[in-house]
């Protein structure tokens, strides 16, 4: 049908759902949400900025692309109208979801300390290859399957050993299935996460899955059950600081770090930044070279935090200024490295910036394409480039969105 264009977000969304006569009840529900979710979009009392929630309103209204929502022109948002947009998906999903309710009684359980060195080994591979997504989810079906199996086979200390191993190795998979898996797996696999954590009663691996939990209560727009899991998280595993290892403090400062952007998204100033005085000052706790092996939380990636929360804040100066002071490469995650250059991308926009946004755009797809490629930041980026940049570099955003699977239109 032929949308006006100057229709608001939410009146497109409404013009839509009326159009093929959906309910609000029907459209919200599919969707996961309440029908005074949807009623707030459409009268625009709500903003709509999560990428995933566009994208499933989409899909549940039978969209092929989304800037028919949006009312973005000239780039194409493809909708994957089936539940697995990857092909890795369908073994996690089996792998996940086709639990089998009778435990396995394999003639050798696994080893946890092999199980947890695969894991250790997996999440190396996440924060280095390019194409991270697709080389982890080829490896997390036998890991799910490996990690249940020795959780229920194992007794005692081993056993509790196999369960934060299982932990790690959902947590893994919430990151690697981000943005690309059914609302559904998602919860299920943050739940397993803390469940298998709690079930071991080890401080740092509930921490660890509480900040996963938090990741994803914030990119479905619960954002005051993020910051409460995260706070209780950090709550729980601060007695422990003082006698436990590096990492327990590393955990604790990256739930620190997210409670900071977890501030900043809902424009709380203050306290994004006292949250992020509190990481950096674990951070100087800690080694100068300390990196934890998961969340990468470190000297760096609390000075990768400070532009993600002034770009957040819309200070758009100040997180401009924070990068000119930064080393991109003292960061060790590629993944890390390139979401860093989408945020200063972000910033250049916030300023109208067009030329420089497109340069680190390309230079964020260089180093990590399929982060770039599965995240909604960057597809929003890489969209209000083709919407804003001028002529002469037009060829180069639409060469840019191709690559990250937005299609030039018109």
């Amino acid at each position: 049908m032929d949308i006006p264009t100057d229709l608001s977000m939410g009146d497109r969304i409404r013009l839509l759902r009326e159009s093929r006569g959906m309910s609000r009840e029907v459209l919200a529900g599919m969707c996961g949400r309440g029908p005074d979710w949807l009623k707030k979009i459409e009268s625009g009392e709500r903003p709509l900025r999560a990428n995933a929630l566009i994208l499933r309103l989409a899909a549940a209204l039978q969209l092929t692309d989304a800037s028919v929502i949006t009312g973005t022109c000239g780039v194409e948002q493809p909708v994957h109208l089936g539940r697995l947009r990857h092909e890795g998906m369908p073994a996690i999903w089996d792998a996940v979801m086709s639990r089998r309710l009778a435990p396995l009684a394999p003639a050798t359980p696994p080893s946890p300390v092999a199980l947890q060195a695969r894991v250790d080994q997996t999440w190396r591979l996440w924060h280095t290859s390019a194409h991270n997504r697709t080389e982890v989810l080829a490896l997390l079906p036998d890991l799910i399957r490996d990690s249940e199996t020795a959780a229920r086979a194992l007794s005692g200390e081993d056993r509790r050993a196999a369960l934060v191993a299982a932990s790690d190795v959902y947590r893994l998979t919430g990151q690697a299935t981000a943005y690309i898996a059914p609302a559904e797996l998602a919860w299920v696999v943050a739940d397993r996460a803390l469940a298998t954590a709690q079930d071991a009663d080890q401080p740092a691996a509930i921490a660890a899955a509480a900040w996963n939990m938090g990741n994803i209560l914030r990119e479905t727009s619960y954002a005051d059950d993020a910051l409460r899991v995260v706070t209780e998280a950090a709550d729980l595993i601060r007695p422990h600081l003082d006698t436990g290892p590096d990492d327990w403090r590393g955990i604790y400062g990256a739930l620190q770090l997210h409670a900071a952007v977890t501030s900043a998204r809902g424009g709380r100033e203050g306290d994004a930044w006292r949250y992020w005085k509190a990481g950096d000052q674990v951070a100087k706790s800690l080694p100068a070279a300390y990196v934890h092996p998961s969340t990468v939380f470190g000297r760096a990636n609390v000075d990768f935090h400070a532009i993600s929360v002034a770009t957040d804040l819309k200070k758009s100066g100040t997180a401009l200024s924070l990068a000119d002071d930064i080393d991109p490469d003292a960061m060790p995650s590629t993944e890390r490295r390139a979401r860093l250059w989408v945020e200063i991308a972000r910033g250049h926009l916030q300023r109208g910036d067009t030329t420089a946004a497109l340069h680190v755009m390309q230079k964020a797809q260089s180093i990590g394409t399929e982060t770039v490629q599965f995240t909604p930041a960057a597809l929003t980026a890489v969209t209000d480039l083709w919407r804003t940049a001028p002529r002469a570099l037009r060829p180069e955003a639409a060469q840019l969105a191709e690559k990250i699977g937005l299609r030039e239109v018109g």
